[in-house]
């Protein structure tokens, strides 16, 4: 599939999907939209585009499923709401139809243009006092927005009440703080471009959460430096600070955000940037431990396979030649779904995944059995500041392996490894 990246134009008569908040990104500042259930997208950046159509074969099991690139544009659905459209790109017929758009938005629900008519004046408005109070409804959401930005930022750990019923992607569409700011800063900004551009690229990506029903999620900023070659002094000196000021400078890893479902209190946690900067080591090993605890206990069984993929990254990782991955995140993902109760007598190919930990707590003729031990996912995502030799038209080009990122991943599998082996006295 070839994502025609220089075409601009849409087809005429091509099927739209309604892009929607992605519910569980944690970390970031640019927005990832959900376009089904297996596939995201985020605006593209011509260096994450490069990134994704060359990097090395060894590295794609690390990274996000590259699927190409749509078309974005803002329509109006049948109650007048800003929806934002994404179609193909003119002269790559195959980008929305080799994906599976079955579970997304019917296209009977938005606005067709050919067949609808606006109808001022049934706001009993002149156009003139319509656009007016358009403006001023625009500048109170985005007064509104800041507002809530600064309570984002002062309630950097959050807990929430899941309902025992119900989807919870649902749920979290009005639960996940981080995931609704990016959303509305981003339609915000491109709202206000839109009188001067309503086409925007975004590339596809593969939605990693999508195998598991109650996604934990931690995301994990990467290395000792965070700014790009081509920053500012401004921008480099802002990002050195943070660093300094974190436990980046330490061990070469911060925490970004966190999502973890807390099976004991049927509670999602989310604990944002904010907080994780201003962790220490000792802080940020806590912050690492909690995530892998559901409330009542350890989930052991998730430390080995963890460990295994990062040893893993780390060997791919000091294989590249000329790679810099600034400002990059590490992902790692599990189900937090609650074990299920399965009876001590039954089948030994059933319980022999019984950790020792989970028959140690078990009572009376139950025990609960790991589901989906080795399902542990580790990825690494955000590339729009990566360079390599490879890029003809970097001013900068670096040799050997990314050190500060390798440091990183030293230290995450020295913590977990910590974690594992005083969670087993």
């Amino acid at each position: 599939m070839s994502p025609a990246f220089r075409a601009m134009e849409v087809e005429p008569r091509a099927k739209g999907v309604l892009l929607e908040p992605f519910v569980h990104q944690v970390g970031g500042h640019s927005c990832v939209l959900h376009f089904n259930e297996t596939t995201l997208c985020k605006p593209l950046i011509p260096r994450e585009h490069q990134f994704y159509e060359t990097l090395p074969a060894e590295m794609r099991k690390f990274t996000p499923q590259y699927k190409g690139v749509v078309s974005a544009r803002f329509e109006e659905d049948e109650d007048r709401n800003l929806c934002l459209i994404a179609y193909p790109l003119k002269g790559d017929h195959g980008t929305l139809d080799s994906v599976d758009n079955s579970d997304c938005e019917p296209k009977s629900k938005l606005l067709r243009w050919t067949n609808k008519k606006h109808h001022v004046l049934e706001t009993e408005k002149s156009p003139k006092d319509w656009v007016r109070q358009h403006r001023k409804e625009e500048k109170m959401k985005s007064h509104k927005l800041g507002e809530e930005f600064e309570w984002l930022k002062k309630s950097e750990v959050l807990y929430y009440n899941v309902e025992k019923k119900g989807n919870v992607s649902s749920q979290l569409k009005h639960y996940n703080p981080w995931s609704v700011k990016c959303h509305q800063q981003q339609l915000q900004r491109m709202k206000e471009n839109a009188k001067h551009r309503n086409q925007y690229k975004f590339i596809l990506l593969e939605n990693l959460t999508s195998r598991y029903e109650m996604p934990c999620v931690l995301d994990l900023k990467m290395g000792t430096r965070q700014h790009g070659d081509d920053a500012s002094e401004e921008k480099a000196a802002n990002q050195i600070r943070k660093c300094q000021q974190s436990t980046s400078a330490v061990i070469g890893v911060r925490v970004c955000g966190m999502q973890v479902y807390q099976a004991g209190s049927g509670q999602l946690m989310f604990m944002n940037k904010y907080h994780g900067r201003k962790l220490s080591v000792q802080g940020f090993k806590e912050a690492l431990y909690q995530f892998f605890h559901n409330g009542r206990y350890l989930r052991r069984e998730l430390l080995g396979p963890v460990l295994k993929k990062l040893t893993e990254l780390k060997a791919v990782l000091e294989r590249q030649e000329s790679y810099r991955f600034y400002s990059s995140s590490l992902l790692v993902i599990y189900d937090g779904k609650e074990r299920p109760e399965v009876a001590l007598d039954s089948d030994a190919e059933d319980l022999e995944d019984l950790s020792e930990e989970s028959a140690d707590e078990s009572a009376g003729a139950y025990a609960f059995k790991p589901i989906g031990a080795s399902s542990v996912d580790v990825r690494m995502i955000d590339f729009a500041h990566t360079t390599c030799r490879l890029y003809g038209e970097d001013s900068v080009v670096h040799e050997g392996q990314d050190a500060g990122y390798i440091f990183g991943l030293q230290s995450l599998i020295d913590i977990v490894t910590e974690i594992n082996e005083e969670s087993g006295e």
